[in-house]
């Protein structure tokens, strides 16, 4: 029997789904990350006819295990962003060279009540992919992701995401030490690029799977 969070987080999701469906994003909602997995692989990757994927940085991504099962698929070619054992310069190419997949998988920073992805990235591979460049995005977004409003998506970025992805990265800034935004100058910032996607552009290429569990950062 669900419990009264999953209940509650259920209509809440549901309402989300319809926001952002008037704002062209295909939506779905699903119980748990394994649904959002197998929904990827047994519906939107098919009827997509991807023949290219690649990644955006993403706890939520990571823990589908959607990677994984992509490198499996020999008629995908999968340019892999997130090996971490390639050089920076490669990883940085292989993130230029992501903006020309066929499908793209990420997460979100935060989405409103009213259906906007709100996104603050490093580099901006992750972001602008969302905006304009591969064919077509999925975004996995757990329950904790959404928030009220605009407002609220920045609150939520700037004082609690953004500084706890910078431990998570293990990266060298004051926020790190102080688990609060000091609006630093390091090298190592990972709050540079903000995007904020209304609507999707054209309509239906960006797909937001909801789901009910609280997932990533």
């Amino acid at each position: 029997m669900p419990s009264p969070k999953d209940t509650y987080y259920a209509k809440r999701l549901e309402d989300l789904a319809e926001a952002l469906r008037g704002n062209h994003f295909k939506a779905h909602v699903v119980p748990d990350l394994a649904a959002a997995k197998a929904l990827v692989l047994d519906t939107i990757l098919p009827e997509s006819g991807a023949k290219s994927v690649a990644y955006g940085g993403s706890a939520t991504l990571v823990a589908s295990g959607l990677p994984e099962a992509l490198a499996k698929r020999p008629e995908i070619a999968v340019l892999d962003t997130l090996d971490k054992s390639i050089s920076p310069a490669e990883a940085y190419e292989r993130r230029r060279q992501a903006l020309l997949v066929d499908l793209f998988l990420t997460g979100t920073n935060a989405v409103t009540e009213d259906g906007v992805l709100v996104n603050l990235d490093m580099i901006g591979n992750r972001a602008c992919a969302i905006a304009f460049g591969p064919k077509q995005v999925v975004v996995l977004v757990g329950r904790n992701k959404l928030v009220s409003d605009l407002t609220s998506a920045v609150r939520r970025i700037k004082e609690f995401a953004a500084p706890a992805n910078a431990i998570r990265l293990s990266k060298k800034t004051p926020c790190t030490a102080t688990a609060r935004c000091e609006d630093c100058g390091s090298p190592e910032r990972i709050c540079n690029v903000w995007t904020i996607t209304e609507k999707s552009f054209p309509r239906g290429r960006i797909t937001v799977i909801c789901i009910n569990e609280d997932l990533g950062l």
